[in-house]
C-alpha cells in the first residue's frame, strides 16, 4: 500500500491535557497536526477526579506548594522544575477558567479549594466535584476543534519516530491501516503514561507506554523509570481499568479499615490516611496480605457524599456499593509514572526537534513520588512552555532519507492479547508495590520470553514489553527503597542513592553520580 506524506509545522502526539493545550497554543504560530490513537476524549486526563493543585488560596503560597512537592518527591525532584511548576501554575489554572472550564466556586465566586494527602494547605481546585479531568478535556477539545490551524487525526497509531543524525523529522504511523508519514519542524510527544503494564491500574486502555517506547527506540534519554506511583484506593472490582476513589474522599475525612473493622493508618504514619501515596499504598497492600482486604469508610459523610463526589457515588452504586451507608472495598493500583523522557524546562528532549510534556516526560517535578493533583498542573505548565519554545523552531531545511516501510498486519490478535495479559500479571507480581532482586530478575526473563513470542503486528504489546522492561531493569539497579519504589531486600532509603538517577541512554542504563 502506497504511503502518504503529510507536512506540517508542528506535530503533537497525544490528546490529554498536555497534548490538547500544546496543540491549541502552538496553532497560534503555525499549523498543527494532532495525532491520537483513539478519540480526542481517550486519555488519562478524562479520568482525573482529584483536581488541580495551585497556590491560589488565602494563606497559601508557591513556596509552601514547593515545600510540599519537594517533601513528597523524596530528595529526587529537580528544584528548578518545581519552582517553575508552583510559580506558573496559578496563572494556568486561571486561564482554564477563562477558557470555559466550569470549576467549583464558593458563594463569593472564588475557587472552592480542597485538601489532599501531603498538602499543607487547601489548594486543590475541582470541577463538578470529582470530574475535574473530564471537564478540562471537554473545554480543551472544544477549543481545539474550533481552531482551523489544528488538523486532528483520530484512530492513528504512531509506529516509529523518524530520526536521522539525532534530529527528529516526525513520525511513521498507521492511519486506518494505511502507512502515513508526518513530517514536522517539531514533534511533541504527549502520549501519557504506562499504567496498562500492570494487572491492576486506574489508567485507561490507551496508557500502554507508547511514547516512552517510541523515544527509547529512537535513542532519546529516559530517567527514573523505576518510580511508579500506586494509588492506594481504587475500587476493588474484577475489571480493567479500575475505577478510582479519589484522594479527596480521604481529604474529607474517610478512613481506611481492615476486614476486622480496625483503622490501621494512625499507627503507621503521623498523617494517617493523608500520608504520602506511596506510604498509604504499601500499608493497604500489607493489610491485604495479613487480614485479607481493606475498605474505605466514608459513611460519616452520609448524604453529603453524593453531593460532594457525584461521579464516585455513581461508580460505586453501579457496582452495588452505597458509600453513604457501607465502606467501599479498595485496592492499590498503578496510577502514575514519575519517570519518562528526559526534558529541559522548555520540554526539549535529548533529540533535536523532539519535545515531550505531560506524564510521558520526566521534567523532574515529581521526583520519586508525585504529590497529589500535581499531574494536571504539570501538563498545563509545561505544555505552555513547550508551545512558547516551538515559536523559536526554524523550518526544516532538509527531508528525512526515504525508505520503504509498511504497516505490519496483526497476524494473531488472540496471541497478542494473551501476551498483554501475561505482561500485566508478571509486572504486578514482580515489579509492583513490593519488589526484590529475585523477583525482578524473574520478571525480566519472562518479559524477554514474551517478546520472542509476540505475533507480527503486535505493536502495542511491543510497546508494553519495552516499557515494562525499562521499569524492571531500573528497579533492579536501584538497591534501596524511595518514594514509589520499594525493595523488600533493601527496605530503607540509602544516602548513597540520594539525588542519583537511573538514566537510559541508547539501549544501556547508567546510574548518575
Amino acid at each position: 500500500m502506497e504511503r502518504r506524506v503529510v507536512r506540517c509545522r508542528y506535530l503533537v502526539i497525544g490528546s490529554g491535557v498536555a497534548g490538547l493545550h500544546t496543540a491549541w497554543r502552538a496553532s497560534l504560530s503555525g499549523d498543527v497536526v494532532l495525532l491520537t490513537k483513539r478519540s480526542l476524549f481517550d486519555s488519562a486526563t478524562a479520568y482525573a477526579q482529584g483536581g488541580i493543585a495551585a497556590a491560589i488560596g488565602a494563606g497559601d503560597s508557591p513556596e509552601l506548594h514547593q515545600r510540599d512537592t519537594l517533601a513528597a518527591g523524596a530528595a529526587m525532584c529537580d528544584r528548578a522544575a518545581v519552582d517553575v511548576l508552583v510559580h506558573e501554575g496559578p496563572a494556568r489554572v486561571r486561564e482554564l477558567r477563562s477558557a470555559g472550564v466550569h470549576f467549583d466556586l464558593d458563594p463569593r465566586g472564588e475557587f472552592l479549594l480542597g485538601k489532599e494527602a501531603a498538602h499543607s494547605e487547601r489548594r486543590i481546585v475541582h470541577a463538578h466535584g470529582d470530574q475535574t479531568g473530564a471537564e478540562v478535556v471537554r473545554a480543551l477539545v472544544e477549543r481545539v476543534r474550533a481552531t482551523e490551524q489544528v488538523r486532528v487525526l483520530e484512530r492513528t497509531r504512531a509506529l516509529e519516530l523518524i530520526v536521522d543524525d539525532g534530529i527528529c523529522f516526525g513520525v511513521r504511523a498507521s492511519h486506518a491501516g494505511a502507512p502515513l508519514e508526518i513530517h514536522a519542524d517539531a514533534t511533541v510527544l504527549a502520549t501519557g503514561g504506562c499504567g496498562q503494564v500492570y494487572r491492576y491500574t486506574t489508567n485507561p486502555a490507551v496508557a500502554t507506554g507508547d511514547g516512552i517506547a517510541l523515544a527509547y527506540r529512537a535513542g532519546a534519554e529516559l530517567e527514573d523509570m523505576e518510580f511508579v506511583q500506586f494509588h492506594p484506593t481504587a475500587l476493588d472490582t474484577p475489571e480493567t481499568p479500575l475505577a478510582l476513589i479519589s484522594e479527596a474522599v480521604r481529604g474529607e475525612g474517610a478512613i481506611l479499615i481492615n476486614t476486622l473493622g480496625e483503622r490501621f493508618m494512625p499507627a503507621r504514619h503521623p498523617d494517617a490516611e493523608l500520608a504520602p501515596r506511596d506510604v498509604v499504598a504499601r500499608e493497604v497492600f500489607r493489610e491485604q496480605q495479613t487480614t485479607g482486604g481493606v475498605r474505605l469508610d466514608a459513611t460519616a459523610l452520609g448524604a453529603e457524599f453524593a453531593q460532594r463526589f457525584p461521579g464516585i457515588f455513581a461508580l460505586c452504586m453501579a457496582r452495588g456499593v452505597d458509600p453513604r451507608v457501607e465502606p467501599i472495598p479498595v485496592t492499590p493500583a498503578a496510577h502514575y509514572a514519575m519517570g519518562g523522557i528526559v526534558t529541559d524546562l522548555a520540554g526539549r528532549s535529548t533529540l533535536r526537534r523532539l519535545y515531550a510534556c505531560g506524564e510521558v516526560a520526566r521534567t523532574g517535578v515529581h521526583g520519586a513520588n508525585r504529590l497529589a493533583s500535581n499531574s494536571l498542573l504539570e501538563g498545563l505548565v509545561f505544555a505552555e512552555r513547550v508551545a512558547r519554545d516551538l515559536e523559536t523552531v526554524s523550518p526544516l531545511d532538509a527531508v528525512p532519507p526515504a525508505r520503504e516501510w509498511r504497516v505490519p498486519p496483526l497476524t494473531d490478535r488472540g496471541a497478542a492479547q494473551v501476551a498483554a495479559n501475561l505482561i500485566r500479571e508478571t509486572m504486578w507480581k514482580h515489579a509492583g508495590i513490593v519488589r526484590s532482586a529475585d523477583g525482578l530478575r524473574t520478571c525480566l526473563v519472562t518479559l524477554d520470553d514474551i517478546e520472542r513470542r509476540l505475533p507480527e503486528g503486535a505493536t502495542e504489546e511491543a510497546n508494553l514489553v519495552d516499557t515494562a522492561r525499562l521499569i524492571a531493569r531500573a528497579a533492579l539497579l536501584r538497591e534501596e527503597s524511595r518514594g514509589g519504589h520499594y525493595r523488600a531486600d533493601f527496605p530503607r532509603s540509602r544516602r548513597s542513592w540520594q539525588h542519583r538517577h537511573v538514566l537510559w541512554r541508547g539501549t544501556g542504563a547508567l546510574v548518575t553520580t
